[in-house]
């Protein structure tokens, strides 16, 4: 299925993951709507991607149910929607450390907004639309530190199957990167950032990390494949194995 003259929405397109794969998309012919908290964010966006007929920008936050509705009510018609927002600040630590606010921005992001993107998007869809969300592979591989992100993720990949069978024939899935180096990094590692990477790199069966236009990749051929739901896709350049 080609993603050209699709529509697509994508929840924190402003920068890595998301603003790769906006890119992306626009390569390919559609129309893309970023949707995020940070006004200078999108004009970052919008100026780095720099198509201005084929881009819109919104500020919203998709944690907050009458933002999202009012979203849905003025979006018009879409094909798919992507959400690529994680707030983790501060949610890499210690339990003895941990701050349960921090814990409940990361699943405000990645759980409650999947939620009410499907709840209040679903109906905007095409009948061979899509939902596509970013788990992770600390659901799979948890590291001390991160609890908080392992529950959120695993969470999120029960919500996916969960909508797969709720909104079918609307098709729902997740993509679970391994580490990729995006500004997310700034928050888990600080100053460490290159250090910690290139660790991992090693270790890794493909020796590097990943690059946002994988999971660029990875996340536009499940908006495309009309055979695919329900599904986890793992791209972690053999993470799962090491």
């Amino acid at each position: 299925m080609s993603l050209a003259k699709s529509r697509i929405l994508i929840a924190g397109g402003g920068s890595g993951m998301g603003l790769a794969l906006a890119r992306r998309c626009l390569d390919a012919g559609a129309r893309v709507v970023i949707v995020g908290r940070s006004e200078e964010r999108l004009a970052q966006a919008r100026s780095s991607l720099g198509a201005a007929d084929a881009l819109d920008t919104v500020s919203a936050d998709i944690t907050r149910e009458h933002e999202v509705a009012a979203l849905f009510e003025h979006i018009g018609r879409l094909d798919h929607i992507v959400s690529t927002a994680a707030d983790i600040e501060g949610a890499y630590a210690l339990l003895p450390s941990l701050d349960l606010k921090a814990v409940q921005r990361i699943m405000e992001s990645k759980v409650y907004g999947a939620l009410l993107l499907a709840k209040h998007g679903a109906g905007t869809l095409a009948p061979s639309g899509s939902l596509t969300f970013v788990s992770g592979i600390a659901a799979y591989r948890p590291l001390p530190r991160g609890a908080a992100v392992a529950a959120v993720n695993a969470a999120l990949e029960g919500l996916v199957k969960a909508l797969a069978v709720e909104l079918a024939p609307l098709r729902v899935n997740a993509v679970s990167p391994g580490w990729v180096d995006t500004p997310i990094w700034a928050f888990v590692a600080g100053d460490r950032k290159d250090e910690t990477l290139g660790a991992m790199a090693r270790k890794l069966p493909v020796g590097r990390v990943g690059r946002p236009e994988d999971i660029a990749d990875a996340l536009a051929f499940v908006m495309g494949n009309g055979f695919t739901t329900g599904s986890v896709l793992h791209v972690e350049g053999g993470h799962r194995l090491v």
